[in-house]
């Protein structure tokens, strides 16, 4: 365990790119600082310079990336499961549990306690673990295999980024999987941008994963049966380009069956919007029509530009990939999941509706890497219908002599185009000050009274005057949000509805009836939104940071709005990370346009690990967490 939680640390401190202190690792594991003090010491005693100390905690060093691959080197819990899946697949009559545990170096007990953790990983493979006395071995379809072999890849992968070392561990030092990543994924995406293809980057490991675990089974003896169908245009054209780069690059001839999975597979993460007729499927009319009814009831609930043909389009056709992904239990994992829920919770929330009807209309399984993706084109989509009022207006004073000001203005707009909006140019040296209400004033002389709006800039616009602008426009722009958010909370907060002392134990539906149950005491909802909110947490979890879940429903249905807030003094599990402050909330229909403020900007307040300290530590009953938020929010 104490192994386990170390390579944690450093997986954490890679991902994070940026110091942590002990505290807050301590959050993430559940731990002491001084444990985490102690795996820091035992880390670098192990690689030297992998992690790095200072005034501001830790960070990971230069060599914390090459000791994040040498940990699955390591005799550890994983690597050992891996290790026993690998036997179970190369001996088809099965594995002696006590001869494997003097193999490992194990008791006989150990290795069935991964045994069972084994049968856990089978779930959706077709696979079967079969016990006699003392043997075990595994029976099932090869395409069972495949996934089985998939899931263990992606398990690799969760201690880092993506790389064939990750695969290459999990198929064997015998893998006949390419050792370097560039060459075969460059040739790959030049193969299928010459079809008339844009790829996707974020899915193309997983097409490679599956590429390199055909490969491997193939040159093992056990290739795919060829399968009954006909191939289309399409997928003789991807099956062609396959069989060239993986003879080429890993040595090994693929029968018809394994290209034209693969081919499928391919075929399912790219899209061309913009290629010819007969180099992409035409979309489905059934999908085209239940996106295009799905996007209009999000647009309608959230109150957010997307019902666009052109986003239904690309929609239509991720959503026709996502089914044909469903068939194949062929999942893309999306590297980008967790950072899209943090810093865009209301896009994500956006995205779990639309899948959460995707799935009552077409049959199409819930998985938050999915739901990522689709987040991700929500975000594509509103960036594009971006509204004009959420420029910052500014005023720019700049004494006259000839066209000074007019090619200040030019250059400002030219390099602050898209964060600000220059409504006013004064030239005069004596401007009247007090009158100016615009958000930013850039001046080229001194104002006489102080302010934050205020931005001095050179009459020929420098970078230097281009950062200075941008970093005062951001804290105006978050503290006019913040501000929106303080008055709304006081208003929903309420004193019978603050939990100080959430249990440590309990699964996140006892916490939220718990905490829901206070808003039905006061008549703010109902059990039938209780029960959706239980629901809406299956869907997808709501912890949006490392320290805080918004547990709510779907569908702003509430009597009133409310937010019951719990707070514990440990952090405890919620989905598959860990909280300390849960806000159960609910909303009613009259205050659907407040729900973006609120939602949005809660938890940005929470995504900073000293505020969320902060408040846990003096928020010790409600009007103290209060005047601690409100404390955090005013900046």
């Amino acid at each position: 365990m104490t192994r386990a939680r170390q390579d944690r640390v450093l997986a954490l401190l890679v991902r994070e790119h940026d110091w942590m202190t002990a505290a807050a690792l301590a959050d993430a594991l559940g731990v002491t600082p001084r444990s985490i003090r102690s795996y820091v010491t035992a880390l670098n005693a192990r690689a030297a310079g992998a992690i790095e100390s200072g005034p501001q905690g830790y960070r990971a060093g230069s060599e914390a990336p090459a000791a994040l691959q040498e940990t699955s080197d390591a005799a550890t819990p994983r690597d050992r499961l891996h290790a026993i899946v690998r036997a179970l697949l190369d001996v088809p009559e099965g594995i002696d549990v006590f001869e494997t545990a003097d193999r490992l170096f194990v008791s006989s007990a150990t290795i069935e306690a991964d045994l069972s953790r084994i049968r856990g990983l089978l779930s959706g493979t077709e696979l079967t673990l079969e016990r006699s006395a003392s043997r075990a071995r595994l029976t099932g379809a090869e395409m069972g295999t495949r996934r089985l072999l998939s899931r263990l890849v992606h398990d690799e992968m969760d201690a880092g980024s993506f790389d064939l070392v990750a695969l290459r561990r999990t198929l064997g030092e015998g893998s006949v999987a390419p050792r370097a990543f560039g060459p075969f994924k460059t040739a790959l995406v030049a193969g299928l941008t010459d079809l008339g293809y844009f790829v996707n980057e974020y899915g193309i490991a997983d097409v490679i994963t599956h590429i390199g675990i055909a490969a491997d089974r193939v040159a093992a003896g056990r290739p795919l049966e060829e399968g009954v169908g006909v191939a289309t245009p399409a997928q003789r054209a991807v099956a062609q380009l396959l069989e060239r780069l993986i003879g080429e690059h890993m040595d090994v001839v693929l029968g018809a069956g394994d290209l034209l999975h693969l081919a499928t597979l391919v075929l399912t993460r790219v899209v061309a919007p913009g290629a010819a007729a007969e180099a992409r499927a035409p979309l489905d009319p059934e999908v085209e029509q239940v996106v295009r009814e799905v996007v209009a009831e999000a647009a309608a609930e959230f109150l957010v530009e997307i019902a666009a043909p052109d986003f239904v389009q690309r929609l239509g056709l991720h959503v026709q990939n996502l089914r044909a992904r469903a068939r194949e239990q062929a999942w893309s994992r999306n590297p980008l999941t967790k950072s899209l829920k943090a810093t865009y919770p209301m896009i994500f929330e956006v995205a779990v509706y639309i899948a959460s009807r995707l799935h009552e209309r077409l049959d199409i399984p819930l998985l938050d890497d999915e739901i990522a993706y689709i987040a991700m084109h929500v975000g594509g989509q509103l960036e594009r219908s971006r509204r004009a009022d959420q420029l910052l207006s500014a005023t720019i004073v700049c004494p006259g002599y000839y066209e000074l000001h007019e090619l200040l203005r030019s250059s400002i707009d030219r390099s602050l185009g898209q964060a600000i909006e220059v409504v006013e140019v004064t030239t005069r040296v004596d401007p009247d000050w007090a009158s100016i209400d615009t958000d930013l004033v850039l001046t080229t002389i001194d104002p006489p009274i102080a302010g934050d709006r205020f931005v001095h800039i050179q009459p020929f616009l420098t970078p230097a005057d281009v950062e200075r602008v941008q970093a005062v426009a951001g804290r105006i722009r978050r503290g006019k949000r913040l501000a929106r958010l303080r008055a709304e909370l006081e208003r929903y907060f309420d004193p019978a509805a603050f939990l100080r002392g959430l249990p440590a134990d309990g699964d996140e539906e006892s916490v939220i009836r718990r905490l829901g149950g206070m808003l039905v005491a006061r008549g703010a909802i109902d059990e039938d939104y209780l029960d959706r909110a239980v629901e809406r947490e299956r869907l997808s979890s709501t912890a949006f940071t490392d320290a805080l879940a918004v547990p709510h429903a779907l569908g702003m249905t509430a009597s009133r709005t409310a937010i019951a807030i719990g707070i514990a003094d440990q952090p405890r599990p919620w989905g598959s990370g860990r909280v300390q402050v849960v806000a159960f909330a609910a909303f009613s229909e009259g205050d659907r346009e407040a729900f973006q403020t609120v939602f949005e900007q809660f938890v940005e307040v929470f995504s900073e690990w000293e505020s969320v300290q902060r408040i846990v530590r003096r928020g010790t009953d409600f009007s103290a967490f209060l005047d601690e938020l409100v404390a955090v929010i005013d900046g």
